[in-house]
């Protein structure tokens, strides 16, 4: 069995940039308990909601969350990825969940094989408990860049772009 692929620390980064580091627990727009760099908060992990996470911590958290979506998605996708598909989906996930994406139609577009529309099935997913958030909608156009292959460069001035609109994007 080949080794799972490992989010690169460009695909950190993004996750990091969009997900701000909280030291303490706090609800994140979908309702859930979140501390760290965006880790939910898991039942087995009630010392979590009273603590007050360094860097460090945060960053391990981080990097655990991570780890479990990597073993996943290295599973699960084609051979034609490469990493900076892998790092855009790694963020997808992150933040939208394994359960979602393997019932996604991104996921069916990049079975077939078909990374425009792959691409363009990242726009979809801007809501949080109905409702549809700017923030996601930025970050969405951010992990399709990056899936797109664009450079840093590109992905930040686009996502300065995005934030300085009015209105739904």
């Amino acid at each position: 069995m080949q080794s799972p692929l490992t989010t690169s620390p460009r695909g950190l980064e993004l996750i990091r940039s969009f997900e701000r580091f909280e030291p303490q627990a706090y609800l994140c727009p979908a309702g859930e308990l979140t501390i760290g760099y965006g880790h939910v908060i898991r039942k087995s992990e009630p010392h979590l909601r009273t603590a007050t996470l360094t860097r460090a911590e945060a960053e391990a958290l981080l990097r655990g969350d991570c780890r479990t979506i990597e073993i996943y998605l290295s599973a699960v996708l084609p051979d034609w990825v490469r990493i900076h598909h892998f790092d855009a989906l790694v963020s997808f996930c992150f933040n939208c969940g394994i359960k979602a994406f393997d019932g996604s139609t991104l996921r069916v577009k990049l079975r077939a094989g078909d990374r425009l529309a792959a691409q363009a099935s990242f726009s979809k997913w801007v809501f949080a408990k109905g409702k549809r958030l700017r923030g996601l909608g930025v970050r969405r156009a951010c992990e399709a860049m990056m899936f797109a292959g664009c450079s840093d460069n590109a992905i930040e001035t686009e996502r300065r772009r995005l934030e300085s609109l009015k209105g739904p994007l």
